[in-house]
């Protein structure tokens, strides 16, 4: 049996303070899904977003919110 060793890349380097907004690219790793469905969910309202100067951002604490709802709705379910 073999394992595979998972490197996690983090957001910030040791000493950066936490950001306050994401890439859509970052947002999509925190949730570890594609851009693609992470572009859907902002363009669905699922996630939210917005937009600073052209530039699509995704706030800090979105990714975790969108988590959560969906954690509440398979529970009702």
């Amino acid at each position: 049996m073999s394992t595979t060793a998972v490197e996690i890349t983090p957001l910030t380097e040791a000493g950066d303070p936490a950001p306050v907004l994401l890439t859509v690219e970052e947002a999509a790793r925190c949730l570890r899904i594609g851009r693609t469905t992470c572009y859907a969910l902002i363009r669905t309202g699922e996630l939210e977003s917005l937009t600073i100067g052209g530039l699509r951002r995704v706030p800090a604490d979105a990714p975790a919110a969108y988590l959560a709802r969906r954690r509440a709705e398979q529970r009702a379910a």
